[in-house]
């Protein structure tokens, strides 16, 4: 069985990260999605809501592409967590050249930690590489529409969160 880890810290899930979730699935029988902790980056959602989210919004995804998806929180390292589920794959996005820089010196962490332990990256959609949690929740916070961003039950969360009304 090929596994896959898909990590992240998911505040919130967006079209971008589905983008690359559904193209992972093509390279796996299991993807395990690693919604990461990480207190450091204080997360708007909390980790019981990134998950359920998660495990939302790749149901139906799941039973489409016929590859198992599991939400699984982890807050150690990167490949131990991978260690832990038995992937052998490690399943990162790109959005940009920038992003590249910093997932490189990843891998290359990674691969002297454990070397079984491959990296593969997946370009984002043309049409969702300007997508980043950071900038949907900002453009939610002040108003603006962030529905060519998530789907609309992420998006009534995230008003939700905001205070502001759904529907």
């Amino acid at each position: 069985m090929r596994i896959g880890l898909y990590p992240g810290t998911f505040d919130p899930v967006t079209l971008g990260h589905i983008d690359i979730i559904t193209r992972a699935c093509a390279l796996v029988d299991r993807l395990v999605i690693g919604v990461a902790i990480n207190r450091d980056k204080g997360p708007l959602f909390d980790l019981e809501e990134r998950v359920e989210m998660i495990e939302t919004e790749c149901a139906a995804l799941s039973a489409r592409t016929g590859t198992e998806i599991i939400a699984h929180p982890f807050e150690n390292l990167l490949i131990d967590c991978a260690r832990d589920v038995g992937a052998t794959m490690i399943v990162r996005g790109l959005r940009a050249v920038a992003d590249f820089e910093y997932e490189f010196q990843m891998v290359g962490m990674n691969r002297a930690l454990d070397s079984s332990v491959e990296t593969v990256f997946l370009m984002a959609d043309a049409r969702r590489q300007a997508i980043a949690s950071k900038l949907v929740k900002e453009i939610a916070r002040l108003g603006g529409d962030v529905s060519s961003f998530v789907t609309p039950p992420v998006r009534d969360r995230l008003l939700a969160k905001f205070g502001r009304p759904t529907g």
